[in-house]
């Protein structure tokens, strides 16, 4: 029975991409949740299943302490907690402790860094913000898979501790030290571009910085929609001429360092800056275009220093109609539904506008608003066709990890590079194959039944049958021996094994901290059978013990591969 079940769960996962296309996919593409006014939130968690569900969405996983937190104090409160909560374990202190400890200084070992991530994730007290920074990451792309970063681990460490420095702040500042960081100025090559003379200054940024990071190609209406020209036709937000007008903006930057001097500009200069790869880029005037740029129908006035200019382009950013709903859509799709009503981005797009006391671009408001709005509370129907998201393979081990208490024999947590689909999770944290993230948030599998009723599933893009067979042997190997290197994070299963001689005790245990509560009749029923046809003996420890050590591996790998883990509802 158990060959036959995991067979079909194989099956399932190859010709369905991961069997979520029933699980968050089919029916009408117009929401069932569409109908709350203003900017409600629902505060109040009523069961332990809808901590679970709030703790899935704001965290990298719920525990039961957890859930029992939330359960103490409520959602409004505990957000407070975590808005209040100081940035904890940094990446780059992390770092800074490996090179200590290894007596190296090598700024290249990204190894470090995805430690300090899988740390984080599964350990860090500032869980909420753990997230947000996490998802901020998939907006504001850096990845060391550019050959112009992966030298550069130090400095990607300090990027992402700069998303999670922002997390909780204004948009407007986490834009500008986006911008100005050192990393991104490598990534999209706006390190070193010079304004001066005939030269035509590097458009790369300036196209990202408004297609990717604030404005989207569509002009948007509140709620996300496109605004239409008289044709019916999408209406762009710019052109051409104005990424070539705010493209002079960002001329005139470079490595930061004592001095201004043109060698220094250039990636030299004595003495050398030790810090160069982890503090914002300086303006180095004579380099920066004394010509207006002209944008989006802002003209930053010629003759004006780097920093003057640079001001000027991210207020006219950052004031954009388009930011709000663009920003708050992703910030949905990376946290709770792929595909939100109209009337949800509208909400998340006036907090970000004003957050009650007429300051904008305030992310804590944006982050209530998406967590604790009615759509994201309200628990979904088997109505709801269109609502929840594919969970991405990073959540689906940190939410097994963390369910389970895993805990590093190192104390490092040496959890690498989880690129390969067929051997691993086919995703790395800071290792996206593009500035265009691991997926398009537009995304579709085409063909399918989603696209047909108008769904996205951004997540599908990385999916195909050799990540789906490659992910439950991933799974499978970790819940029995362990992940990362000499499978140093370990499952701890010694709370489950306690209660698995009583399959339902067990089933609604794991439930609770990987399916918010609950299986559908159908999974239950099966994943029962498997486990009761492990029998615990009555006598013997160790045959007791191997038995309830079998029946809890089999549940949680059974709960892994089933639909109600793989769609986060």
């Amino acid at each position: 029975m158990r060959r036959t079940f995991e067979r079909s769960l194989l099956a399932a996962c190859i010709t369905s991409a991961l069997a979520v296309l029933v699980a968050c996919g089919g029916g009408s593409g117009d929401s069932q949740r569409a109908g709350t006014a203003g900017n409600a939130q629902v505060t109040k968690a009523e069961t332990s299943a809808d901590a679970s569900r709030f703790l899935t969405q704001a965290t990298f996983g719920p525990t039961m302490a957890s859930i029992d937190r939330v359960l103490n104090v409520q959602l409004e409160a505990w957000l407070e907690e975590e808005f209040a909560k100081p940035q904890s374990y940094t990446h780059l202190g992390y770092w800074q402790e490996r090179v200590a400890a290894s007596g190296q200084s090598n700024a290249s070992d990204t190894n470090w860094l995805y430690q300090s991530f899988w740390r984080n994730a599964l350990t860090a007290d500032d869980a909420l913000r753990q997230r947000v920074a996490f998802a901020l990451s998939q907006i504001f792309v850096v990845s060391l898979n550019d050959m112009n970063v992966s030298q550069r681990a130090r400095g990607v460490a300090s990027y992402y501790d700069m998303l999670g420095r922002n997390a909780f702040g204004n948009f407007r500042a986490l834009l500008e030290d986006v911008t100005l960081h050192p990393m991104m100025g490598l990534y999209l090559s706006h390190l070193r571009n010079r304004g001066d003379g005939d030269r035509a200054p590097d458009e790369n940024f300036a196209r990202e910085v408004m297609q990717l990071f604030t404005i989207g190609v569509h002009r948007l209406n509140e709620d996300g929609s496109r605004m239409m020209d008289g044709n019916g036709q999408p209406l762009e937000t710019y052109g051409n001429e104005d990424v070539t007008g705010i493209a002079r903006v960002f001329t005139g930057w470079s490595w930061a360092g004592p001095d201004t001097e043109t060698a220094r500009f250039n990636g030299g200069g004595s003495p050398s800056y030790a810090n160069r790869d982890i503090e914002p880029m300086q303006p180095y005037p004579q380099f920066h275009s004394e010509a207006p740029k002209t944008f989006l129908g802002t003209t930053c006035p010629g003759g004006t220093m780097p920093r003057a200019s640079l001001t000027c382009a991210l207020d006219a950013l950052f004031t954009h109609p388009n930011v709000g709903p663009f920003i708050g859509r992703q910030l949905i799709q990376r946290l709770v539904t792929s595909n939100p009503s109209p009337a949800y981005v509208a909400r998340v797009a006036r907090a970000f506008a004003n957050n009650g006391q007429g300051v904008r671009g305030d992310m804590k408001a944006v982050i209530r608003q998406v967590l604790l709005d009615p759509e994201a509370r309200n628990a979904p129907t088997e109505a709801d066709a269109s609502y929840g998201k594919v969970r991405e393979p990073i959540l689906r081990m940190t939410a097994l990890m963390r369910a389970t208490g895993a805990t590093s024999t190192s104390g490092q947590f040496q959890i690498h590079n989880t690129d390969d689909p067929g051997t691993s999770l086919g995703q790395t944290a800071m290792r996206s194959p593009s500035v265009f993230n691991f997926w398009r948030p537009g995304y579709t599998p085409p063909n399918s039944e989603l696209a047909m009723n108008g769904l996205v599933a951004p997540e599908l893009q990385i999916a195909n049958e050799s990540s789906a067979a490659g992910y439950l042997n991933t799974m499978q190997a970790a819940i029995q021996n362990g992940y990362g290197s000499g499978n140093d994070v370990k499952l701890d299963i010694g709370d489950l094994q306690v209660i698995a001689h009583d399959s339902d005790a067990l089933l609604d245990r794991i439930a609770l901290l990987l399916t918010n509560g609950s299986y559908r009749v159908e999974t239950r029923t099966r994943i029962k059978d498997v486990v009761n046809s492990v029998v615990v003996p009555t006598v013997g420890d160790a045959a007791i013990a191997n038995a309830r050590r079998d029946r809890v591996r089999l549940a949680l790998y059974l709960t892994i591969a089933s639909p109600e883990f793989l769609a986060q509802k």
